[in-house]
């Protein structure tokens, strides 16, 4: 087994600490979407690297559980709010964009191309010295009209961004193979899930993989180009390789028995995304897009990078060692982000109301208060464990039903799972729920992602009385939206004793039944 500190891991393995010295002050990054599945990686490489960072976010309390977030400067903002980006790129070297929309509709590329324009203008304008942008690998002989539509937009993204005047370097990548990713999530799902598979024509689509770990050393060696080097880079891993090639090289390393795969030509990039929806943990929202990036050949035409960021020995890694690495993180429970970190397109995001009377309207609650015969650290591991394989302590079949309705109707469904099999932090997903605030040993609250007409939370507190007791309490909480949000409680409302109140009663009993 390998650790982080050898080097030899899904990280970048990079270290600038024993060149800090005589450097002079620190230079100052910024990082946008740093609680994405690359910006929450990221961060800690620049850091390594001997880089001060400052994290855009537009909710900064979802980055203080991350274990580097004492050691970097946190500011609120986002990236269509010139107002916000001024302070939050003044004193920048370099700014790394990182955000994109993954939902779909028609706004998104709007939304994609403003978001951009304002970033570059305003980091013109503050002096920054380089922009560095993770865009995505498009083929060179297909134009722009052709690509899918987030394709087509990244390429946009891309484009605006060098000619900005400000010197970018653009990384366009395919498949980014890491744990947690979206790419690996997919693939590890459809390749463990389905001995028998009927896959769409795509899996015979040639694309070019490569490791989170090289993707990281190629960002974080961008801040170090030369000042007039103003153009995009193809990164990839050493193998070039069919979907279909990827999926039964997964079944070689993850030691699974020969899987059998049909294509299927009918199979259009829609029908498929939803067939993932239904396999994988990942929803269809994200799964479209992903499938409709394999429709053309993603290979890359040249390596010029490794003339600005050399590659060390044994990199760009190969694409079975970095499904090796990526196994053994999953295995190790050791995910340092998911694709899930990000938000979910779509979903809610309102903190839960101080108010009772939010926004002129009701606010129902199921309140339900159990004694535990155990110590409060005890039921605190319980209710911070819950979800993911360890389930929801009540009525099993209900939480399906509803994790699987959810998927019908675009939702994320039930199977996220959870980031660590032990600890939340702010801002974790947790299957159709997202860490909304965690007091640790004392509070956690969860805010709904399912597709519901309205906006839900569900509290769950570990409490000692004034004699010692050990009291466990849940309150769920929902906020209507319209008559379709009154009638959706009420419907439901009669199967609270049995959901609500079953899962009060088996989580204190779960606390009773650990080891003192």
């Amino acid at each position: 087994m390998e650790h982080e500190r050898n080097g030899h891991d899904e990280r970048n393995g990079h270290d600038d600490r024993n060149g800090r010295e005589g450097r002079g002050p620190r230079e100052l990054c910024l990082v946008t979407g740093p609680g994405g599945y690359i910006g929450g990686r990221l961060v800690p490489e620049l850091l390594t690297a001997g880089y001060e960072v400052r994290c855009l976010a537009r909710t900064p309390a979802h980055l203080r559980d991350h274990p580097w977030a004492g050691e970097v400067e946190t500011v609120r903002g986002d990236v269509t709010d010139p107002g916000s980006l001024r302070p939050a790129l003044r004193g920048v070297r370099v700014a790394y964009y990182l955000v994109h929309s993954m939902s779909s509709g028609r706004d998104f590329v709007e939304r994609d191309r403003r978001a951009a324009r304002t970033f570059a203008a305003e980091a013109r304008a503050a002096g920054v010295r380089r922009i560095v942008y993770l865009g995505g690998l498009t083929p060179a002989d297909v134009p722009d009209e052709d690509l899918s539509p987030h394709l087509s937009s990244r390429a946009e993204v891309g484009r605006i961004l060098l000619a900005s005047g400000v010197p970018t370097t653009v990384l366009r990548a395919a498949v980014v193979i890491g744990s947690g990713s979206a790419s690996f999530e997919m693939l590890r799902y459809l390749t463990e899930r389905l001995p028998v598979m009927v896959t769409p024509s795509w899996v015979s689509t040639r694309v070019q993989p490569i490791a989170v770990r090289d993707v990281l050393r190629y960002l974080v060696g961008s801040a170090r180009m030369p000042d007039d080097v103003n153009r995009a880079f193809d990164i990839g891993g050493p193998d070039v390789l069919t979907y279909r090639q990827m999926m039964e090289r997964y079944a070689t390393v993850a030691r699974l028995p020969r899987r059998l795969i049909l294509p299927v030509p009918m199979l259009t990039p829609g029908l498929s995304s939803h067939w993932i929806g239904l396999v994988t943990p990942v929803p269809a929202a994200l799964a479209r897009p992903l499938a409709e990036s394999l429709r053309h050949e993603v290979v890359c035409a040249e390596h010029d990078i490794a003339a600005y960021v050399p590659d060390p020995p044994g990199s760009p890694l190969g694409f079975d060692r970095a499904l090796a690495l990526a196994l053994q993180r999953v295995r190790d429970a050791q995910v340092v982000t998911r694709w899930s970190s990000a938000a979910t397109p779509g979903a809610p995001s309102d903190p839960l109301p101080t108010d009772p009377d939010w926004a002129g309207g009701s606010l129902y609650t199921d309140e339900r208060r159990q004694p535990v015969e155990a110590p409060p650290d005890a039921l605190w591991q319980v209710i911070e464990g819950i979800g993911g394989e360890n389930g929801w302590y009540s009525f099993p079949l209900a939480w399906a039903v509803r994790g699987w309705f959810d998927r019908l109707v675009g939702g994320v469904g039930l199977r996220r799972g959870r980031r660590d099999a032990t600890r939340l932090r702010v801002g974790d997903a947790l299957d159709f729920w997202r860490v909304e605030e965690i007091q640790r040993g004392r509070m956690l609250r969860l805010r709904a992602e399912m597709r519901v007409p309205g906006l839900a939370w569900l509290e769950m507190y570990a409490e000692e009385d004034g004699q010692g007791r050990t009291h466990y309490r849940q309150r769920a909480l929902f906020h209507p939206r319209g008559l379709a949000g009154h009638l959706y409680w009420w419907s439901v409302a009669p199967f609270h004793a049995v959901v609500f109140g079953g899962m009060a009663r088996r989580i204190a009993r779960t606390a009773e039944k650990r080891p003192r």
